[in-house]
C-alpha cells in the first residue's frame, strides 16, 4: 500500500495511524513491543523514528502482514 506524506519525513507512530492500521499510540507500542515492525528490512521499536519518502515499512499484524510504501505527495 502506498501512503502518501506531504513533508520530507513522518514520525513511525503518526504513518501508522494515517495508514490506518492502528487507532492510537497504544496499538502503536503494543506492535513495537512485540517485533512486529521493519523499516527497509530493519527491525524497528522506536514510535519516533522518522521515516522518509522511499522507505518500505512491514507490519506484521494478527489479521496478516502489511507493507507500506512511503512516497512524497506531489503537489
Amino acid at each position: 500500500m502506498e501512503i502518501e506524506i506531504r513533508d520530507d519525513m513522518i514520525r513511525l507512530g503518526q504513518l501508522l495511524k494515517l495508514a490506518g492500521l492502528v487507532e492510537d499510540g497504544a496499538d502503536v507500542k503494543e506492535l513495537l513491543a512485540d517485533d512486529a515492525v521493519t523499516i527497509d528490512g530493519e527491525p524497528e521499536n522506536r514510535r519516533g523514528r522518522q521515516v522518509v519518502p522511499g522507505a518500505v515499512v512491514e507490519i506484521d499484524l494478527p489479521q496478516g502482514p502489511q507493507t507500506l510504501h512511503v512516497v512524497r505527495r506531489t503537489r
